[in-house]
Parts: C-alpha cells; sequence; structure tokens
C-alpha cells in the first residue's frame, strides 16, 4: 500500500472528501518552494501535487507556464525537484506527493534511474500527462512494478467507449479534468461535474479527484461534494507568482482546504 492508498484509506473511514494542492517544484526559487511544501500537511492538505518544470508543458495554462518558466530560470532541474521531496521527507514521512509533469525529463533520465530516485525521495505517484494508456508500458507498467501509483486523468471528452482504457492500470485515484482546455481556463462547475465523476466511479473502485476550475473554497466545497475530493493549482501558483509571502499563501490554501473539508 503506497501513502497514497493509505491516505485515502483513512479518509473514507473518517467520512472525509481529499483535497490536494498543487505547486511547481522551485517557484519562485528553491528554499521558498520548501518552505511551502512543508507547509502544506498544517494547512489541511491531504495530497502534495508537485509539478516537475518543463519548456513545453502542453496541458497548462499561462499561470502555471510562468511559474515553470520561473523554476526552470531559478537552475531547477529534476534533481533539484526530487532533492525538493527529499527535503519534505525528513520531517513528513506520512503526506503522499505526486509527481505531475511530461515525459521528456523522465526519458531523458532513464526510465529505471528516475523510478529507482523517485522512490528514493519519497515519490508516490506519478502524473504524467503526455503518456496515453497506449503507451504504458514505457513508464506505467514500470512505475507500478517499482511501488509508485500511476494516476491517468479522465475528461470531458473521454467517453464510454475510451473509459475502460484509461482505467486501465490507474492506481492511486482517477484525475478527473473537469473542463475541456488548460489549468485556469475556466471554472467547474458541481452540477456538470457529478454525473461524469458517477460514470467513472460506476466503471473503477478508485477515488476520483476533479482538477481544473477550482479556485475557491465555495467551489472548493460544491466540487467536492460531487466526487472524492478537488484539486487546486492555479490559484495558488498565482498568489505565489504575485509574490504573496509563504505565510500569506498558507492562509489562503488553509481556506481552500477548509472548503473541500466542508463537502
Amino acid at each position: 500500500m503506497t501513502r497514497i492508498d493509505a491516505k485515502f484509506a483513512a479518509l473514507k473511514d473518517q467520512n472525509r472528501k481529499a483535497f490536494v494542492a498543487y505547486v511547481m517544484a522551485g517557484d519562485p526559487d528553491f528554499d521558498t518552494s520548501l518552505a511551502l511544501v512543508r507547509g502544506m500537511p498544517g494547512a489541511g492538505v491531504d495530497v502534495i501535487e508537485l509539478g516537475l518544470p518543463f519548456t513545453d508543458p502542453m496541458a497548462d495554462g499561462p499561470t502555471i507556464q510562468l511559474a515553470g518558466q520561473r523554476a526552470l530560470e531559478g537552475g531547477i532541474t529534476l534533481d533539484r525537484t526530487l532533492e525538493l521531496a527529499r527535503r519534505f521527507r525528513e520531517d513528513d514521512d506520512t503526506t503522499p506527493i505526486v509527481m505531475m509533469g511530461y515525459y521528456n525529463p523522465i526519458y531523458s533520465r532513464g526510465v529505471d534511474t528516475f523510478l529507482e530516485q523517485a522512490r528514493a525521495a519519497g515519490i508516490d505517484g506519478l502524473i504524467v500527462v503526455d503518456l496515453p494508456p497506449e503507451e504504458d508500458e514505457e513508464l506505467c507498467l514500470p512505475a507500478q512494478a517499482a511501488g509508485l501509483n500511476f494516476i491517468r486523468l479522465a475528461t470531458p471528452t473521454t467517453d464510454d467507449k475510451r473509459l475502460p482504457k484509461v482505467l486501465t492500470n490507474t492506481s492511486g485515484f482517477v484525475y478527473y479534468v473537469s473542463i475541456t482546455g488548460i489549468t485556469g481556463a475556466a471554472e467547474a462547475q458541481a452540477a456538470d461535474v457529478g454525473p461524469e465523476v458517477a460514470r467513472i466511479k460506476a466503471a473503477s473502485d478508485l477515488p476520483v479527484i476533479v482538477g481544473f476550475g477550482v479556485n475557491s473554497p465555495d467551489k472548493a466545497q460544491s466540487v467536492a461534494s460531487v466526487a472524492d475530493g478537488c484539486v487546486v493549482g492555479s490559484a495558488i501558483v498565482k498568489r505565489i507568482g504575485d509574490g504573496e509571502s509563504v505565510d500569506d499563501v498558507l492562509a489562503y490554501v488553509a481556506t481552500l482546504a477548509a472548503g473541500a473539508h466542508r463537502a
């Protein structure tokens, strides 16, 4: 059982929804990013989603693209991202970390080497946006064999014919993308999300977490109420980009977590 599996089992026992927070590793710099990540569990974050900076993102809107650029300009690499996770694990051995990014840096490192390093750093799961199920042998299956969850995205355009393929070999949780488009592009609507979550849950026993378009405590509550939890990314990253202090960003994160936990 991974930390992700253990966390969702505990939340289920507590009849509580999950709050997942996304930050870009190294944004705006390594030390600030580490302080933010270290403070997240205390702010109510159940799962940390750690972005791996990449030069050519395809699913990220302007806010997260700019975060990636800031991180890369500040010297953040795959090695430094893994170091950030290792430093977090010095004080926290229970909060799950999901690394979200693109395949190119992993491929360049070599899958076996990357997976060994990720496990050693305390990474629990992967979301790799540009690897479809048809490429499971590239990374998904080796990751699962190495003890990491491989989390897949489902979207409003994932029809009933495609859904079983998407769910095959998925573990940890299913990430439901609430909108058609990039991160930060529109608001999620619980009335639209609810039936889609129900459709996924009818085909899988995994928790379904909703991301993209969740940007306020009330929105976190409404979206989490029709799913097993929600993810907030762009709204947090924007405040980091605006130069807010670590304490102020974490105070905002705490309001989002409280919203999700009210659901």
